[in-house]
């Protein structure tokens, strides 16, 4: 059996996010978000490069100030192992819910991320190369589980993918940029595309980033 989101009310879901983005302007330098158009009446699926412990943090401070202005968030979602989070139930207020890879538990866990997408104002934060690597990989390999959950999402479902970076330059606190790309609908979804999509992007991100002069191939 899974363990399933138990959210906070909405007001004092909507005070944490608030707090959470003082907390972020306090802690980094920049926060700039090269963000992208929305579409209306949708759930949302945002995907980011998956680097260390600020992962979720960013995420969440990305949906109040890229998506939340545009559109309403009813609640947002996260899948957890199910073994953190049995550690750390107090997630599950904040929208962490348990999968198990490999196991016999593992469609469930994605019939009910399915369920929460399939509701207009949704967002499911995932992290499609299931483990933890440098930002500044050139390739990302994206596992393939987004391919059973896609096809279970009944109504409108957009695609959304951060590349999430770091850089210090002139300032003792470390500057995070947001690069959005919009990967389209969960209907027309080709996962070769898809993987094709997010590597040239991640790529373009990396080389706009880190230099200001061209790099030779």
């Amino acid at each position: 059996m899974i363990i399933k989101a138990k959210l906070l009310p909405r007001p004092i879901f909507m005070a944490s996010f608030r707090l959470l983005r003082w907390c972020m302007r306090k802690l980094f330098n920049k926060l700039v978000i090269h963000d992208v158009k929305l579409q209306n009446q949708s759930s949302y699926l945002l995907m980011c490069n998956h680097t260390g412990f600020w992962d979720g943090f960013w995420a969440f401070y990305l949906c109040y100030c890229a998506i939340y202005p545009k559109q309403k968030i009813n609640g947002l979602y996260f899948m957890s192992l199910k073994k953190q989070l049995q550690k750390n139930p107090w997630m599950k207020y904040f929208g962490s819910f348990s999968i198990v890879p490999h196991s016999r538990t593992y469609v469930e866990s994605l019939s009910y991320a399915a369920e929460i997408l399939s509701k207009p104002g949704n967002i499911l934060l995932m992290y499609p190369q299931g483990n933890l690597e440098s930002q500044y990989v050139r390739h990302i390999a994206i596992k393939d589980g987004i391919c059973t959950l896609l096809p279970m999402v009944k109504g409108k479902c957009q695609l959304l993918w951060s590349s999430n970076l770091t850089e210090y330059f002139e300032s003792l606190k470390p500057s995070i940029y947001f690069h959005m790309l919009d990967c389209g609908s969960h209907e027309d979804f080709n996962f070769e595309e898809f993987k094709t999509q997010v590597n040239q992007h991640h790529l373009q991100a990396i080389k706009k980033q880190f230099r200001y002069t061209e790099e030779p191939e």
